[in-house]
């Protein structure tokens, strides 16, 4: 998520983080635009996905989806008197979180605080609302299924229902399997941190609801980094690495049958959005999204505002036999690559940095005036 100087909102569980005014909530959103321009013409192709913090950001797109984490309850808990501080305080009285261990008794209030802050966005936005999974269990497999479940029975407690719900997990190979377990059971997960084919291409034989992959991410690392198979190979074929990944992966869920829907994260500019036309989530930075907004469809290049991924085209694409193998957790690990082994380890740091700076906070607020 970025930094940001003014008034914040909730991010997207496909895109942004938006709450009533802080940072960190993701909020997926239909974007009006006038007949003609180069946004009309994109969203005939695409479901566009604002990437933004910024509240006031929300009031020209307004959410139709969300992602609740700990990077958006840190957020909340700097807005003092903000529209979900009551979901956060309703979280410290919660009584089955009253016990012994602290660090047993902070993690359920970490929970129970994500699920009353997502239970109102159940309220706010007409599509799902993905939870972010503690990030700390990334690489426990049994211990993720037992957190969603955990989530989720605290979902029925305040009864939203479950095809409301996307439970956000990490692409390491355990969070895949867990992954991989719930959707059998029918709950729908939402795997993010996805940086090789590798990843996508399991998370995607796990039947994933929900696919994240980080464009411009990929595309940073190879600008300073070398010795990565599948990105030297992109660019040895003249492709940029990031849409190249997002491509093959599109290519693959779709020749093969699979469920899952795929999203475009860290979109920098109109290149990788006329790059993805057809993709089914595409997140765009608000500045790029007004520049499309403000300017003329040119209908007659069509090379700009040809389809580029389809399910027939798909089709055609190719896949050795590596590629299309079932994938176990050694071929897995060896296929991941040092990219997505260093971008993976950099976004769990992140995510367990902001869980504990959350879990600090509420050590230090509770227990409250009345308990």
């Amino acid at each position: 998520m970025r930094e940001n100087q003014g008034r914040t909102a909730p991010h997207s569980a496909f895109g942004s983080n938006v709450v009533s005014k802080p940072k960190g909530l993701s909020l997926r959103a239909s974007v009006s635009t006038a007949e003609g321009t180069e946004l009309d013409a994109i969203r005939k192709y695409s479901e566009v996905v604002p990437d933004t913090v910024i509240f006031d950001d929300f009031e020209r797109f307004p959410p139709t989806a969300a992602t609740v984490s700990s990077s958006l309850l840190l957020g909340i808990t700097s807005v003092p008197k903000g529209s979900y501080n009551g979901a956060i305080d309703s979280a410290l009285a919660y009584n089955k979180c009253y016990v012994e261990n602290s660090g047993e008794r902070l993690s359920c209030f970490l929970n129970k605080a994500l699920v009353n802050v997502g239970a109102e966005l159940v309220k706010s936005v007409p599509g799902r609302v993905s939870t972010e999974v503690d990030a700390r269990l990334a690489y426990d497999t049994p211990g993720i299924v037992n957190e969603v479940h955990e989530l989720l029975r605290m979902y029925d407690e305040v009864e939203v229902p479950r095809d409301r719900l996307l439970f956000k997990i990490p692409a390491t190979w355990q969070g895949i399997e867990a992954t991989r377990q719930l959707e059998t059971e029918g709950i729908q997960t939402h795997v993010s941190l996805v940086y090789s084919f590798a990843q996508a291409s399991a998370a995607a034989q796990a039947g994933a609801s929900v696919i994240q992959i980080f464009v411009g991410r990929v595309r940073d690392w190879a600008r300073t980094n070398s010795g990565d198979k599948d990105v030297d190979a992109a660019l040895a074929s003249g492709a940029d690495p990031g849409i190249a990944l997002v491509t093959k992966s599109y290519n693959y869920i779709h020749k093969y049958g699979h469920k899952s829907k795929l999203m475009a994260a860290a979109v920098r500019n109109k290149q990788d959005v006329f790059s993805l036309l057809g993709l089914d989530y595409l997140i765009v930075p608000v500045k790029v999204l007004l520049s499309l907004k403000e300017s003329k469809a040119d209908l007659e290049d069509k090379y700009a505002f040809a389809r580029r991924l389809s399910p027939s085209t798909a089709q055609n694409a190719t896949f050795s036999e590596q590629e299309i193998q079932k994938w176990d957790q050694g071929t897995f690990a060896k296929a991941l690559g040092p990219l997505a082994e260093d971008l993976l380890r950099r976004g769990l740091d992140g995510y367990i940095n902001n869980t504990e700076r959350v879990e600090e906070h509420f050590s230090k607020i509770w227990p409250p005036p009345n308990v």
